[in-house]
Parts: structure tokens; C-alpha cells; sequence
């Protein structure tokens, strides 16, 4: 049976993705090398690293002051890299999930950390929209998407200092000007790639101003000298994402990754709004296009509505433990089919309730 993947991360990746890396675990590039064992000092992989980090130049249209970068420890580890390379002073940020928090607790290292504002009164349910960004924080952080919780920023804000965001779980897959941003960073697999690897693109004009020192693997200065190559990178990851990053071209870039994610969601929230048996988890005007959370409005459905999508091939749409419920990712490679199959049992669980 063909499985509709819905998980959160790791995630769905196009179909010829997998195909071609299970071709490169055989043999790599016709080199009779796998890609799990090849050097990532080859000529080969070098090609893969400085072709993964152009193609994301291209399809965000960033300007010549970014530097693209792939390095470990997920976003996590950015948490703590972007105050250890941005913050002099005091940083700002807007705190509307789990991740956004752990982000806070980790800039509290270095300096002054200012919440502008939050939603976690309401359980993180809603975007606060009104707030002021103080002039003197060294940058403004903010996350994009919220996985846990089904939000989504609509409108970047306009902000007087460098603006960074946490986008892992909605890059690619919208259109934005991303030249308005100081520092982007998003871990792999939930949108680009497998798990292994976290993409980073930092403007060179904002680093080498904290008056700080900073271990050699922390620097981003030291992985854009050495063009993500200073130690040994995630290859496998890496290479993933590259292909990843090439079938996004290849569907017509992110402007058509908007399009049919819109329509994707589309369907599924219609579905949730008109079915009386659903409710959504979040405000509808903050309503995140990547993840759809919503519940039941009586439990004694659970059971019905379980055997069915688990009968109709569907898989990780459990929500995350902290929030219950349930979740469907809708990444880019999630295709419409996998909407639809979701939305009849939903239509079919109402019946039979």
C-alpha cells in the first residue's frame, strides 16, 4: 500500500530523491565510490557542497553579501551560534513556540535578551502582532513557522536592526523578499533535505563586530573561509539536499512551491472549517501553510477516525506530544493526493460517526 507521509520531521522527500541517492550509495558520480564513503575532500563532493550552497542563492534570490553555509547540530545548535556571532549588547525576540523559547534561553548566555512579545498565554495559539523592537538590540529574531503549534508568520516585520529567522520548517516554500533578513538559518529535514545537516545564509557585513572571541567551530567566519569545508560535513545530508534543492528548480523554484502548498492547505483547512467533527488548533488568521494542527471535538470519534486514516495508508499525523491532537506536515513533497486521501477520511469518519 502506498503510504501518505505526514510527519514533521524527518520528512517526505521527492520521489526521485531517494532514487537517485540509493543510485549514489552504490556508486557515487561513476566513481565506484558510495556517497557514505567517498572523501568529502574528492573533487566530486566539492562539487556537490559549492553546487547545494549556489542553489540556494538562486532560488531565495539573495544578494551578493550572503554566505551559504552547511554545518551540524541542527537548528539547535544555531540557538547558540547566532548570539555568539551577532549579539555585542542585547538581542530582541518574539517567543510563539517551543523552539522560539529554547532559541531565548540560549541568547541569555550572551547578553540582554529582550522578549518583544509573546503567545504563549494561549498556548501559543496565535502571532502577536503588536510590539515594539528596541533600536539598539544588535538583532531581532524571530521563527517562521511553528511546527508544534500550526503558526505562521503572514507578515515579516519591518524592523530598524538585522533580522534573523529560524525557518526551518517553511523554507523553500514561500515566497519572500529574503534580502530583508541579516541571517537566515533552517535544519534540513523538515522541508529541504534528511536530517544531518543545517543550512545557514549570513550576511558577511554583520559578523566580526561582538568584541568577543569565538571557538574556531562556533565562527562562521571560520566555515565561510573554508566554504562549508573546514571539518568534515554531513556528505550524505548535503548531497540529499542538493537533489532536493534541484527538483525545487526543477518544479518551477519556490514560486511554484507557494502555489501548490497554498493549494494544499487550502483543501485540508475548508475540510476542518466546514466537517463538525474537527476543530483547528490555532487562529485562523495565523494558520501555518507547512503545518495543519487541529483535534476532535469528541473523543469518542478518536477510535473511528484512527482505523480509518491508518487503513487509508497514512502516517505521522499523531501531534507532538505537547500539544496532542493531530498534525499533517504539508511539505513541498508532499503531493496533493495525500490531501485528498486525508480529507475523504475525514469526510468518511463523518459519515460513519
Amino acid at each position: 500500500m502506498k503510504k501518505h507521509n505526514f510527519y514533521a520531521g524527518p520528512s517526505i522527500l521527492p520521489g526521485e530523491v531517494y532514487e537517485k541517492s540509493s543510485e549514489a550509495i552504490r556508486d557515487f558520480a561513476g566513481t565506484g565510490v558510495s556517497i557514505l564513503s567517498i572523501s568529502h575532500r574528492s573533487t566530486e563532493f566539492g562539487e556537490v557542497m559549492e553546487r547545494a550552497r549556489s542553489l540556494v542563492k538562486e532560488l531565495l534570490s539573495l544578494d551578493d553579501d550572503f554566505e551559504v553555509l552547511f554545518l551540524q547540530g541542527g537548528a539547535s545548535m544555531q540557538f547558540l551560534q547566532v548570539p555568539y556571532n551577532l549579539m555585542h549588547h542585547k538581542s530582541a525576540y518574539l517567543e510563539t513556540g517551543t523552539w522560539a523559547s529554547r532559541a531565548i534561553n540560549e541568547a541569555r548566555y550572551f547578553g540582554e535578551t529582550v522578549v518583544v512579545a509573546s503567545s504563549k498565554d494561549k498556548q501559543f495559539r496565535y502571532i502577536p502582532k503588536d510590539y515594539t523592537v528596541p533600536s539598539d538590540a544588535d538583532y531581532f529574531h524571530i521563527t517562521t513557522n511553528n511546527t508544534i503549534y500550526g503558526t505562521q508568520m503572514h507578515e515579516i516585520p519591518e524592523t530598524e536592526v538585522p533580522l534573523v529567522a529560524d525557518m526551518s520548517s517553511d523554507i523553500f516554500s514561500r515566497v519572500l523578499d529574503f534580502n530583508r533578513f541579516g541571517l537566515i538559518y533552517a535544519g534540513a529535514q523538515k522541508n529541504m533535505g534528511p536530517a544531518g545537516t543545517v543550512m545557514v545564509a549570513v550576511r558577511k557585513s554583520l559578523l566580526g563586530k561582538t568584541g568577543r572571541r569565538i571557538p574556531t567551530m562556533l565562527d562562521y567566519e571560520t566555515h565561510i573561509k573554508k566554504a562549508s569545508m573546514y571539518n568534515t560535513p554531513p556528505v550524505f545530508a548535503v548531497y540529499a539536499s542538493m537533489l532536493t534543492l534541484e527538483w525545487v528548480k526543477k518544479q518551477g523554484g519556490v514560486e511554484a512551491m507557494e502555489k501548490i502548498n497554498k493549494e494544499k492547505s487550502d483543501l485540508l483547512y475548508a475540510e476542518l472549517d466546514r466537517n463538525p467533527l474537527f476543530e483547528p488548533f490555532v487562529a485562523k488568521e495565523d494558520r501555518s501553510m507547512m503545518n495543519v494542527t487541529f483535534d476532535l471535538k469528541d473523543e469518542r470519534v478518536k477510535p473511528l477516525f484512527d482505523r480509518l486514516w491508518n487503513e487509508a495508508g497514512i502516517v505521522g499525523l499523531k501531534g507532538h506530544r505537547s500539544v496532542g491532537g493531530y498534525r499533517a506536515s504539508l511539505y513541498n513533497a508532499l503531493p496533493l493526493e495525500s490531501v485528498k486521501v486525508l480529507v475523504e477520511v475525514m469526510q468518511e469518519t463523518e459519515r460513519k460517526a
